[in-house]
């Protein structure tokens, strides 16, 4: 059975494995037992209350209960730029004008930006390439959506994903090459390791502060601004499909998309429901095609499985193996969302 839980120091060698295979570009999973061995504590700092707002970022992981495997995980971080700053670059246009000579130019240029300071971020979701199968990926992606709708409280209105822009299969980023490299004077896979293990002070301390206009750039980097990596485009297409938008802000080494959304907007929160738990035999689900998240809204041990089984009159029938997982009873109240969009 395949279910979601919350991060545990149990998790770090598989974690360990997944940051090895996530390859150049996820900056938030580096396959470095130290940082990593953090980040699972910073999770479960957050969740028993531990870390001031600043610090907490909850961490979801996708896990095998057959094989006791981790194969997969995500984030939310609940409000980033607090303790220091959250780049990325705005894409506008600056217009220059002269009368004189009739000439009227708008060029599209690049800012850079604090402007999602104190909003949360959907962060850090990779999965096992042998599980990319089975709806796990929209589960795993999704369930973070599932979480902020039964703990609203605990988030800022509006939420972010930073989406990995193109980098090719030697870690060469178009973008980075034609603007951070020139400031840095440092490999693409180099930055993007020390701003992933928290290193960020150089961003600063080196980056452009005046505008730098898109049509002075080679034609490749031009080429990538706002566009993501084709392993995350999966991922970019369901959170478009929740609701999340792109609004021309992208990330300041590979330029990828920054999607954004008003939490109260997006289709999952607007959708799901509490339904009553009704604990069947193993052999009397009958499944209908259509798959459904149940979450069990314990804060302290959140978990979640997926299942086929429709929910109707206010009852959803689940396993008893489910009920286990869940760490449910007869009756009790869970949370449901349909993995799919209507009509998808």
């Amino acid at each position: 059975m395949m279910i979601i839980r919350y991060i545990q120091p149990k998790d770090v060698e598989d974690l360990y494995r997944l940051a090895e295979s996530a390859g150049f570009g996820l900056t938030s999973l580096q396959p470095n037992m130290e940082i990593l061995s953090a980040k699972i504590k910073r999770g479960c700092d957050t969740v028993s209350g531990k870390l001031e707002k600043a610090d907490q970022c909850y961490f979801f992981v996708l896990e095998d209960t057959e094989l006791n495997k981790v194969v997969g995980i995500c984030g939310i971080e609940v409000a980033v730029g607090l303790r220091e700053p959250w780049y990325n670059y705005h894409v506008g246009t600056q217009v220059n004008t002269s009368q004189p000579l009739g000439v009227y130019k708008a060029l599209p240029t690049l800012f850079l930006s604090n402007d999602h300071t104190n909003h949360s971020e959907l962060c850090t979701l990779f999965l096992d390439s042998d599980y990319r199968k089975n709806s796990n990926g929209k589960f795993l992606s999704k369930i973070r959506f599932l979480f902020i709708s039964a703990f609203r409280q605990y988030f800022q209105r509006t939420i972010v994903a930073e989406m990995r822009g193109y980098s090719d299969d030697k870690g060469q980023s178009p973008f980075w090459n034609a603007v951070g490299h020139k400031f840095f004077d440092i490999e693409f896979t180099k930055a993007d390791y020390l701003s992933g293990i928290g290193q960020k002070a150089f961003i600063a301390e080196l980056m452009p502060r005046y505008p730098i206009y898109v049509d002075m750039l080679p034609p490749a980097a031009q080429n990538v601004i706002g566009k993501v990596h084709p392993n995350t485009l999966p991922a970019y297409n369901l959170l478009i499909e929740e609701g999340l938008g792109y609004e021309g802000y992208v990330d300041i080494f590979d330029a990828g998309a920054t999607l954004q959304a008003n939490i109260d907007n997006l289709r999952a929160i607007k959708e799901c429901n509490l339904f009553q738990v009704n604990i069947v035999d193993e052999h009397s689900i009958v499944e209908q095609g259509e798959a459904y998240i149940i979450a069990n809204d314990h804060y302290d041990d959140y978990r979640a499985v997926l299942s086929y089984s429709k929910p109707q009159n206010g009852v959803i029938n689940i396993t008893s193996s489910q009920a286990k997982q869940l760490k449910i009873v007869q009756g009790t109240k869970v949370r449901i969302l349909m993995i799919n969009v209507k009509g998808r």
